[in-house]
C-alpha cells in the first residue's frame, strides 16, 4: 500500500476535521444527555427526535439542510458571511458536517450512561452539603465517562467516514474540503481504482480501530 503525498494530507485533514467536530460536539452533547436522562420538561420528546435526525435522515438531505443555513444566504451563514467568516465550502463546513451527523452518538451513549449511574450517590452527596455543581463533577461525570468516552470514539468513527453531507455542504475541492470519503468517491468516477482500493483500507482499517477502542472502553466496567 503506498500513499502519494496528498493522499497523506487527505488522511490527515479528514482526521484533524473529526476531532475538531468531536469536540465541537462533547459539550452541547453532554449537556443535553444529562438533561434527557433527569429531567421531565415539555417538548422532551420533540428535542431528543430531532438530535435523532441525522441517524435516520440521508445524509444528503443533511447536507442540504446545511448548506441552506450555512451557506451566503443562509440563516446563519449570511450573518457570518457579514463577520468576514465564510463557511459554505470550506473547512468549516467539513467540520460542521461531521459534528452533526456524529452529535447522536455522543448524545444517546451520555443519555444511557447518565441513567447508569445510582442516583442514590447524589442524594447521599447531597445531604452531605456538596453543591449540583461538585455533585455533576465529582460523581455524576465520573460514573459516566466510560459510557461518554465510547460515544465520543463511536462519534469520531462515523466523522472520518462522513460523505454524503459533506459533500453538499463542503464540495470536494482539492487541498481545502476533500477527505478520505470524497477522495474515494473522486478516484473510482476517475477509474482509479488501485487508489481507490487503498483509501478504502485506510477507512477499513480507521474504523475497525476505533469501534474496537470503543468496544473495550464499554467492556472495562469501574469496580
Amino acid at each position: 500500500m503506498s500513499l502519494s503525498a496528498s493522499d497523506w494530507k487527505i488522511v490527515g485533514f479528514t482526521l484533524w476535521t473529526a476531532i475538531v467536530a468531536v469536540l465541537c460536539d462533547l459539550i452541547p452533547a453532554i449537556a443535553l444527555a444529562w438533561m434527557l436522562a433527569r429531567k421531565s420538561w415539555r417538548g422532551k420528546v420533540i428535542v431528543e427526535t430531532l438530535a435523532s435526525l441525522p441517524l435516520v435522515m440521508p445524509p444528503v438531505a443533511t447536507g442540504l439542510i446545511l448548506l441552506e443555513i450555512l451557506g451566503r444566504r443562509g440563516l446563519i451563514g449570511s450573518w457570518l458571511y457579514r463577520l468576514g467568516i465564510e463557511v459554505a465550502f470550506t473547512w468549516r463546513a467539513v467540520v460542521a458536517a461531521m459534528a452533526v451527523m456524529s452529535f447522536p452518538f455522543i448524545l444517546h451513549s451520555g443519555r444511557v450512561a447518565f441513567e447508569a449511574v445510582d442516583g442514590r450517590l447524589e442524594q447521599v452527596a447531597s445531604t452531605l452539603g456538596s453543591s449540583p455543581f461538585r455533585i455533576a463533577f465529582t460523581i455524576t461525570l465520573p460514573l459516566a465517562a466510560r459510557g461518554i468516552a465510547a460515544g465520543a470514539v463511536l462519534a469520531f468513527t462515523r466523522a472520518l467516514g462522513e460523505f454524503g453531507a459533506t459533500i453538499l455542504v463542503a464540495g470536494n475541492i482539492p487541498g481545502r474540503t476533500t477527505t478520505i470519503s470524497t477522495s474515494t468517491y473522486s478516484k473510482i468516477m476517475l477509474g482509479k481504482d488501485s487508489e481507490a482500493y487503498t483509501m478504502i483500507l485506510i477507512s477499513v482499517l480507521l474504523a475497525f480501530s476505533m469501534t474496537f477502542i470503543s468496544n473495550i472502553i464499554v467492556r472495562h466496567r469501574t469496580p
